[in-house]
């Protein structure tokens, strides 16, 4: 039976990768208890609490090694500043994710016309930044290597956002995707908070710009035929049936997963490691949307209460 996420749940995936379950979104720590470890990603606002005390809880007051952001969208820098400063700790994100982090460049605009659903509805309300966590920000080493995790490499994975990654342990399978793909229909409000049913399904559509990148980067993840896979948005998936959904994805990503309309379907912004240079034109104005707006604005409402319980 579907149910509302327990806020500030904790699952182990493996004995040193633990996700971290809040509102609408997963970050997750990587690393053995009470040994060097790596946070990834920051959640939604008001979530650095629940994040400073599970940490204490599992590494006994050890501030990681870094926090790898797998991207910067507004659902996972939630709480990046205060933990970033609490710990004293850098912030790692690949060159073309830098811009967002560091002030100088907003991502593209979102597209409410794709996916359906509340969350897409209510897209343009959300911080589309720029968001500036400078001077902690630095890029990931150019080697692949993950600081502080010997064994896992971040492998980029653009489509979503310009600088997207995933990590990638080889010895055991395990991949931390972010919002490469997902494992819930992150476009509907019900999906996004049950995160009912699971399988695994495209990256959130009303944030991705680049859909020819996206397919791309399932294709690469779809090769590493993963053992489990620890997404952004959604539960777990593990072994076959992971790697199967994953496979029909990768092969069937223009059918299943690329919008047929839309502002980015056929062509994506142009960007680079100043941030975005040029966009296709926003599409026209929608008669219904006012309606609409008023609808996603009651489906924040309801957001914004729960995390005024957190």
């Amino acid at each position: 039976m579907s149910r509302l996420n327990p806020l500030g749940g904790l699952q182990e995936v493996r004995p040193d990768v633990a996700r971290v379950l809040l509102v609408l979104v997963n970050a997750y720590m990587l690393g053995e208890r009470g040994g060097p470890w790596v946070m990834v990603d920051a959640g939604m606002p008001r979530t650095a609490n629940i994040l400073l005390r599970l940490a204490r809880e599992r590494f006994g007051g050890r501030p990681p090694e870094a926090i790898v952001m797998t991207h910067g969208h507004f659902d996972h820098v939630g709480a990046l500043r205060e933990l970033a400063d609490t710990w004293d700790v850098p912030i790692l994100a690949h060159p073309l994710e830098l811009p967002y982090l560091t002030g100088r460049s907003a991502y593209p605009p979102p597209d409410p016309t794709v996916g359906g659903g509340l969350m897409a509805l209510s897209s343009p309300l959300f911080p589309p930044g720029p968001f500036d966590f400078s001077p902690r920000v630095r890029a990931l080493p150019a080697d692949g290597s993950v600081p502080g995790l010997p064994g896992w490499r971040w492998i980029h994975t653009p489509g979503h956002s310009p600088g997207h990654v995933s990590l990638w342990r080889a010895s055991d399978g395990t991949l931390v995707a972010g919002d490469a793909f997902v494992t819930t229909p992150q476009e509907s409000m019900l999906g996004a908070l049950t995160q009912f049913p699971q399988e695994v399904r495209r990256p959130p559509a009303y944030y991705t710009p680049d859909w020819t990148a996206a397919r791309a980067s399932v294709e690469r993840l779809a090769a590493l035929e993963p053992v489990v896979a620890a997404t952004g948005h959604g539960t777990p998936m593990w072994n076959e049936l992971l790697r199967a959904e994953l496979r029909v994805l990768a092969r069937r990503f223009d059918e299943l997963a690329r919008p047929r309309h839309g502002r980015y379907a056929f062509r994506a912004p142009v960007v680079d490691e100043g941030g975005v240079r040029d966009l296709p034109p926003p599409l026209p104005a929608d008669p219904k949307r006012p309606r609409r707006v008023g609808v996603a604005l009651a489906g924040l409402g309801l957001l914004f209460w729960l995390l005024r319980r957190s």
